[in-house]
């Protein structure tokens, strides 16, 4: 459907609901339900938005050292443009029209013409104008792990987030069998996020008490990040339709396996019939463009590593062992480095990111990916850094990732790299929301501490 074929359905459609969405830095969808003709007569200049919602964190609480906006400017309404090429429909509630948004000055994705500089789908339509202007098609896909539990909301707040019933027991990775126990919801997972315009390459159960792991098909970067942030909150209004709740944490619990949200990404040419990434004649069939693409990520990481591990909770997930990598490190398919190449078919040729976590916001997680690729392409860096070979967490040569969310904060923040990324006003604006993030975690105290000192200190 074109534009206008979307427009005329709409007009012509029995419901006067439309609802419509965007992610807030935290990658969480904020929305509203508008009437039909709120909707049509928005579609030429916008419509105002409360521009708190790049003024307050996951909590609604409001920053205290914001720019962007706050009390200081009074949250007054930003412009925020519905993109009509993501019309899908809501199929478990009845088949309403929705739309994804995002806070462009513009209806098209002209460089000029982006808007607030918080705003994640606005800095990755950027980034995915640069990348064809160097004559690349950015080919994407995110996949998830997360886990499931037999509870509601009302139960999580009266069991303090403690002793938690997950949807089934045991370690079973892979397994034909536990899914059978939850038959209604696993299918429903598939078919309806079908449905929404989210087609599933796989889904299984990962290895962990009620964890699945969904990958999404690849697509086009910014489809792609569509799907991505659409995926997360789709999951869990299906399993509230099912008595169960979803969590993205990438660690939930110190005994178990994090969350991955890995990212597989490929250039192409424009027409979208060579594969960029591949040469037969080169080792490992992979060609120059490649390698510099992956001299740019393993370069700007250390930069840029809050838009992959965005929490406090991020950091507990990149420990060694745990499948999660910890070093700065590259391979040919092997799952213990950050970057993982996959090379068997010339037209499945990509790299894997595996430092991104379940937790990202995928606009700026996939932001990320590419611009630190292109940024070694236009640098023309050479991947002087040998492929690891057997455990990457071993292989410290080219250093090893931020430990905590604060280090890798203060990083970016004071990076020029991350400036010449995504802009001077975007980091400034995302690290403040970090380094909130790591003030009011100083602020708690936890469960661990009491166990440790409350009686014997």
């Amino acid at each position: 459907m074109n534009q206008q074929d979307i427009i005329d359905f709409i007009k012509q459609s029995d419901s006067p609901k439309i609802k419509y969405a965007f992610t807030d830095i935290d990658g969480v969808l904020r929305g509203k339900i508008i009437h039909r003709q709120k909707f049509m007569d928005g579609l030429t200049d916008g419509f105002g938005f409360c521009d708190v919602v790049w003024g307050w964190d996951s909590s609604d609480t409001p920053y205290d050292n914001g720019r962007t906006t706050g009390w200081h400017s009074g949250y007054p309404d930003a412009p925020v443009r519905i993109d009509v090429s993501t019309f899908r429909q809501l199929p478990w509630e009845d088949n309403i029209p929705f739309f994804l948004a995002d806070f462009s000055h513009g209806l098209d994705n002209q460089s000029s013409k982006y808007g607030l500089s918080a705003c994640p789908r606005s800095l990755l339509k950027r980034v995915a104008t640069q990348c064809q202007d160097m004559g690349f098609h950015a080919e994407f896909a995110q996949e998830f792990e997360w886990f499931n539990f037999r509870e509601t909301p009302q139960t999580l707040q009266q069991k303090n987030f403690q002793q938690l019933e997950p949807l089934t027991p045991g370690m079973f990775g892979y397994s034909i069998l536990r899914p059978s126990l939850e038959s209604a919801f696993y299918h429903d997972l598939f078919d309806l996020l079908g449905q929404f315009d989210i087609p599933l390459e796989g889904l299984h159960t990962e290895t962990g008490p009620g964890v699945y792991e969904a990958a999404i098909m690849h697509d086009e970067v910014v489809r792609a990040a569509d799907k991505a942030a659409l995926f997360k909150t789709a999951v869990k209004e299906i399993a509230y339709r099912h008595g169960a709740v979803a969590t993205f944490m990438a660690k939930w619990n110190a005994d178990l396996p994090g969350c991955s949200g890995h990212i597989h990404q490929s250039l192409w040419n424009l027409e979208q019939t060579k594969n960029l990434f591949h040469d037969a004649a080169q080792p490992n069939h992979m060609s120059k463009l490649m390698r510099q693409f992956i001299a740019g990520q393993l370069y700007c990481l250390p930069h840029i590593t809050p838009m992959f591990a965005p929490t406090i909770n991020s950091y507990k997930r990149l420990v060694e062992g745990a499948w999660a990598p910890t070093t700065i490190t590259w391979s040919v398919d092997n799952r213990t480095t950050a970057l993982r190449v996959l090379n068997h078919k010339e037209a499945y040729t990509r790299v894997e990111h595996r430092v991104s976590g379940a937790d990202t916001n995928p606009y700026l997680a996939l932001a990320a990916s590419l611009a630190s690729g292109l940024y070694g392409i236009r640098h023309e860096l050479t991947l002087d850094i040998p492929a690891s070979e057997g455990n990457g967490y071993t292989d410290k040569r080219n250093g090893i990732l931020p430990t905590n969310l604060d280090e890798a904060t203060r990083a970016m923040a004071n990076s020029p790299v991350a400036s010449e990324l995504f802009g001077a006003e975007f980091v400034d604006h995302f690290t403040r929301t970090r380094d909130w993030e790591w003030r009011q975690y100083l602020r708690q105290v936890s469960d661990w501490e009491l166990k440790r000192y409350f009686e014997i200190i």
